[in-house]
């Protein structure tokens, strides 16, 4: 098994255009790739050189990352492992009359989002395919839209589709993969994760998100623990606002690791939004970069124990330019450092 990083992701995320002041705007990806840069992890030009941001200094890499080819818009026959062929064709539509918004406000898409969208989901196939293949032991996936809002019959939350859930159905339905995890660290619910797996006892789902009785989407309780023959293989863990590096810890030690532990699963998944750090505009968790390294790092074990090391990450939310740069490169880093703390 390879001991390599992988790294996925396009110029052609800032396509999708969500306007002036939208957070989930195309500097994103702009940031990213400008930190991964300063950071030393890849030796590729940017293809953003006009975009200029301090980040600050940045620990010497472990190792460089491999970057995998321009990936390839999604077949959408992945896509409706989880989206029912309603819900692709009216993004299609609002995309193709030159856009609009998808719900209730939040999520507006520009003529090229659809595209763009379809170009998200394959760049975390691809990140699955070069893990499955041995290419790499673990894969991060820089893309946007984000997807974990996305519910199997309505875009919502800045997500278009559910890139992380459609992942899981494509390693189970290509790559014959049986139980996975997935660990959603977004400072919001993972409400279309859970909505497409709550039933379904071969996907863990775990979701670490502010309460929310005080943060979108409102859902994520800690009594959503799954529905029928999923009974249990949901597991919700609210945290109150204010809550920082010691409580998340103590959360991973605490109920993460050890419902890893119970399901054994066969692959591992990460939700990896930024938004949870302190300086984030869009909710009330207080977490550092170094918090980020550390969970991830915790993962990463739980990933060599059950899952032959076999690791996927994929971009969700993350809102200020700097603290996101610098927590994605200390994420990286924990993909890159097996064992723990």
């Amino acid at each position: 098994m390879s001991s390599i990083l992988s790294f996925s992701s396009s110029p052609h995320f800032v396509d999708h255009r969500t306007g002036p002041h939208h957070p989930e705007r195309p500097d994103r990806i702009r940031a990213i790739a400008a930190a991964v840069r300063a950071a030393g992890l890849v030796d590729s030009a940017n293809p953003f050189p006009e975009f200029s941001l301090n980040f600050g200094p940045f620990p010497p890499p472990a190792s460089k990352l491999l970057e995998l080819p321009e990936p390839t818009p999604a077949d959408e026959k992945w896509i409706e492992l989880i989206h029912p062929r309603a819900h692709i064709e009216h993004v299609r539509h609002v995309c193709e009359v030159g856009g609009g918004v998808l719900d209730q406000g939040d999520t507006p898409v520009s003529p090229e989002s659809f595209d763009v969208a379809k170009l998200a989901v394959g760049a975390v196939l691809q990140a699955c395919d070069a893990v499955i293949a041995g290419t790499a032991a673990r894969a991060f996936a820089a893309v946007r839209p984000p997807g974990h809002h996305a519910e199997p019959d309505r875009a919502m939350g800045f997500c278009l589709f559910a890139n992380v859930a459609i992942a899981a159905r494509y390693l189970q339905a290509r790559h014959g993969i049986g139980k996975i995890a997935i660990v959603d660290f977004d400072v919001h619910h993972g409400n279309g994760t859970q909505a497409a797996f709550e039933a379904d006892p071969s996907i863990l789902f775990i979701s670490l998100h502010q309460d929310p009785r005080t943060c979108y989407p409102g859902s994520g309780y800690a009594w959503e623990t799954g529905e029928g023959a999923g009974q249990g293989t949901v597991i919700n863990l609210p945290m109150d606002p204010g809550s920082g590096d010691a409580e998340y810890l103590a959360a991973f030690h605490g109920r993460v690791l050890p419902a890893l532990d119970a399901f054994k699963p066969e692959m591992l998944l990460i939700s990896a939004g930024f938004d949870a750090h302190r300086d984030d505009p869009l909710a009330q968790i207080e977490l550092s970069e170094e918090a980020f390294e550390q969970m991830t790092r915790l993962l990463v074990q739980a990933a060599d124990a059950h899952t032959k090391g076999r690791l996927i990450s994929a971009l969700e939310g993350g809102y200020n330019l700097r603290a996101l740069g610098r927590s994605v490169v200390r994420h990286l880093a924990g993909l890159q450092r097996a064992g723990g703390l």
